[in-house]
């Protein structure tokens, strides 16, 4: 699939916090040309004059920039409904914070993690609005597994002009496996080693100065959700591309932190999730 062929999803329940992410969507869907699907879902009939007033102002924001938009209305569970409509197209799901209690954020957590487990096609959490996005930030982990939001963070950026940060961050050795101590040993040098991980970094900024986009490599050593958000709270960044949990097979997800999930309720910026399963063909050459 090309980019040419991506809708948005934009999603509301209402709340004020998916505010940001209607009105990014909005800009979004503008940069791309892109076709809009918004979705408004009622979680409890008390909510229902603010969700019209949020569809009825986004609606209005599509229709001046002369975007082809449909509007979509349905009654449920957030999560539940969001994650039904989005397998029903190649979409871009948009969304923010909906609102949940602090008592049902420490039980479940945020609706984004249910969103992340639940959605196969990417997403633009948005809790705060960063626009227009000049610098974007791509965490990549240099085993392959994070060629979905490569390849889409590569053909945003190309899109939107922007600058591109790759960082890879080196963990601390857990497994003294031959690799991962080489990795290890020579990570501030890790682009110029002929581990997996050096090559496919080299590819990764191969592909991005192919496509015409500015980009720089950073390395980092340590607990990947510090060196993140540490990374984030350093920089200007207004969209920051990760991986999922999701993305590979193997049992490891099951006992490690869910990383991007950690990371986006914290980070006070845009993240773009995507899974490599996806198959977005990234804009090459001009």
């Amino acid at each position: 699939m090309t980019m040419d062929a991506i809708q948005l999803l934009l999603c509301t329940n209402g709340h004020p916090g998916t505010l940001p992410s209607l009105e990014m969507g909005v800009r979004l869907a503008a940069a791309l040309h892109a076709r809009v699907t918004l979705l408004g879902i009622l979680e409890k009939e008390s909510a229902r004059k603010a969700l019209d007033a949020c569809l009825a102002e986004t609606t209005a924001g599509l229709q001046q920039e002369g975007l082809e938009n449909q509007v979509w209305r349905e009654a449920g569970k957030a999560a539940e409904v969001i994650s039904r409509c989005a397998q029903g197209g190649h979409y871009l799901t948009v969304a923010g914070p909906m609102g949940r209690s602090a008592l049902r954020r420490v039980i479940h957590g945020r609706s984004f993690r249910r969103l992340l487990a639940m959605i196969e096609s990417p997403i633009l959490y948005v809790p705060v609005l960063r626009w227009p996005v000049q610098r974007m930030l791509v965490c990549l982990g240099g085993l392959g597994y994070a060629t979905g939001i490569e390849h889409l963070s590569l053909s945003l950026a190309k899109v939107l002009k922007a600058q591109v940060t790759v960082m890879h961050v080196v963990e601390p050795v857990t497994l003294d496996y031959p690799t991962s101590r080489q990795v290890h040993d020579h990570w501030q040098d890790i682009l110029k080693t002929d581990t997996p991980q050096g090559k496919n970094l080299r590819l990764a900024m191969h592909e991005l100065e192919s496509a015409g986009i500015e980009a720089e490599f950073r390395v980092r050593h340590g607990s990947i959700i510090h060196e993140v958000l540490d990374e984030i709270k350093d920089q200007s960044y207004q969209m920051v591309g990760m991986g999922s949990q999701y993305s590979t097979h193997s049992l490891r997800h099951l006992y490690l932190q869910n990383v991007t999930a950690e990371v986006a309720e914290v980070a006070n910026c845009p993240i773009l999730t995507a899974r490599p399963g996806y198959d977005l063909i990234p804009l090459m050459g001009a």
